[in-house]
């Protein structure tokens, strides 16, 4: 099986516009993502996807397989779809350019759904990792994710799901399922979804991943020990600026530090 990794790299963030050329820790955002990657077991080839000619001469200043792709995508895996157009590979991981403490333990999971003997390949699978805090719960730019009995997403939202009784007053303690927003897809899988249109509930969460949902792939869902983040707002980045200069004054490890 051949897995090739994507990273799309939009410059026009909304909420944190440049942020994948922010450079505070002396390395580009999207530096830190293709290196975390970079190496790592199993993956046949990785390239970053960007919209931007700047990006384009940063990526390929780092030594990075660097495409540039259209304008007009309306998300990140459209954007990886029209690469992966362009490859054989039977496997295509789409590692968010803002995620800049993926392991390389959190790809071997996502591989794994697709080299399982004892059942079909999933259509397309993504992670997740257990929260017990209120606060998180409640934080629109932490993205939630319902789970079934079978391992598969239900649903995804940046409302605090499923509804949770308030255990002070009788109900269960609260337990509930941070998304980590890096996704896997059968190439064949991802290049069909690409050619749909966006779906009412994708515009409205404003998370892509609703598409597959609501057109009727499976998507499973394995688990990460990490609770980092990816990097959605200048107030993070500056987190893990703090979190990266921490670490460099005791030698940086390679585990991902826990941004919540």
């Amino acid at each position: 099986m051949k897995v090739a990794v994507i990273i799309p790299a939009r410059l026009g963030s909304t909420r944190f516009p440049r942020k994948v050329l922010a450079r505070e820790t002396g390395k580009y955002l999207i530096e830190h993502v293709f290196e975390r990657v970079a190496g790592a077991p199993g993956i046949d080839r990785v390239i970053l996807a960007t919209d931007s000619e700047e990006v384009l001469v940063a990526g390929r200043s780092f030594g990075a397989e660097t495409v540039l792709t259209r304008g007009d995508h309306p998300s990140g895996t459209d954007r990886v779809a029209e690469v992966a157009r362009r490859l054989t590979h039977d496997v295509i991981i789409n590692v968010q350019g803002d995620e800049p403490l993926i392991e390389h333990g959190d790809l071997a999971v996502l591989r794994g759904f697709f080299e399982r003997g004892d059942r079909p390949p999933a259509d397309l699978a993504t992670l997740a990792t257990r929260r017990t805090d209120p606060e998180g719960f409640r934080d629109p730019n932490i993205v939630k994710v319902v789970i079934g009995a079978g391992g598969n997403a239900l649903y995804f939202s940046r409302e605090p799901v499923p509804h949770h009784q308030d255990h002070a007053r009788g109900g269960d303690p609260l337990e509930w399922h941070q998304h980590i927003g890096v996704y896997a897809y059968q190439r064949d899988v991802l290049l069909a979804l690409s050619a749909l249109p966006q779906t009412a509930l994708e515009r409205r969460e404003r998370l892509e991943q609703l598409r597959a949902l609501e057109n009727g792939w499976r998507m499973d869902v394995g688990f990460t020990a990490h609770r980092h983040l990816g990097i959605d707002t200048e107030e993070e980045y500056r987190r893990f600026v703090a979190e990266h200069a921490r670490a460099g004054k005791r030698g940086w490890s390679g585990s991902a530090p826990a941004l919540v």
